[in-house]
């Protein structure tokens, strides 16, 4: 009899507990539900850094990340709540259920996929070359004779060094505000620096006519999604791939960055 008990009891014990793991993990999937039912997605964005995200002269957000996610909502017949953050923020958004999907730069590393999901990537982000529109800069080669500014250390530092033909004149400063202010002014012709410092500049100073000009290093942005919301992942993949058959994906990319958004990893 005790034997019978203490079998019964551990069986019990068992199914309950497949019960309460079913159970997490039917709440762990109520994301997408969530978000259907209310009609309502909160997206969490950037508002200071052009060009993904930044506060325009109207003081409402606008950029490539908030594109991104009025498309999301737009495509699955939702309304946006958009929810500034900052980089320090973003993860603990989606872990406190403050946000749905955090579209703000997010690059991807395996430290972060501990604690939170990615969707397929959605934008580039990336180191380049960048010049006036008046200037034909077609390949490196077409840097010769011409002074390109760079900050000293920095990653678009190390690419233009393994790029660079001999006959460019390289300025080489020592932080990012020299560089900026180097190009500005016209002290150098060219600059070599990241995808919001160029937007920053094309931002505060449209008369310089900045464009986009050579690829050094392509590193692109995924959307954040609570850990376990699988539902939800796919679903924004899903526009993700759709997007990116349209060609919509290249248009926001272009619109923004001055460069279609190319092949993304999924």
């Amino acid at each position: 009899m005790q034997f019978n008990f203490l079998a019964k009891r551990r069986l019990t014990l068992a199914l309950l507990a497949g019960l309460a793991l079913t159970g997490a993990t039917a709440q762990a999937q109520t994301a997408l539900d969530d978000v259907l039912k209310a009609k309502v997605i909160k997206i969490a964005i950037p508002t200071d850094y052009p060009p993904y995200g930044f506060v325009g002269i109207d003081l409402q957000p606008q950029g490539l990340d908030i594109d991104m996610a009025n498309y999301i909502g737009q495509k699955m017949g939702v309304k946006v709540e958009l929810i500034p953050v900052i980089s320090a923020n973003r993860i603990p958004y989606l872990q406190t259920k403050k946000a749905d999907l955090v579209i703000s730069t997010l690059g991807k590393n395996p430290d972060r996929e501990k604690v939170i999901d990615f969707t397929a990537a959605y934008s580039p982000f990336f180191q380049a070359v960048f010049a006036s529109k008046s200037l034909s800069i077609k390949s490196f080669n077409d840097l010769v004779g011409k002074s390109v500014g760079v900050t000293r250390g920095a990653m678009e530092d190390q690419e233009l060094a393994k790029v660079v033909p001999a006959g460019v004149d390289v300025k080489r400063f020592e932080d990012n505000n020299a560089t900026i202010s180097s190009f500005i002014s016209g002290q150098v012709q060219v600059i070599a620096t990241g995808a919001s410092v160029a937007g920053t500049i094309m931002t505060k100073n449209p008369g310089l006519n900045t464009e986009y000009k050579l690829l050094l290093k392509d590193s692109p942005n995924f959307i954040g999604v609570a850990k376990g919301e699988d539902k939800l992942r796919l679903k924004v993949n899903e526009i993700i791939a759709q997007g990116r058959k349209a060609g919509d994906i290249d248009k926001m990319s272009q619109k923004w960055l001055g460069r279609p958004a190319g092949d993304l990893p999924l």
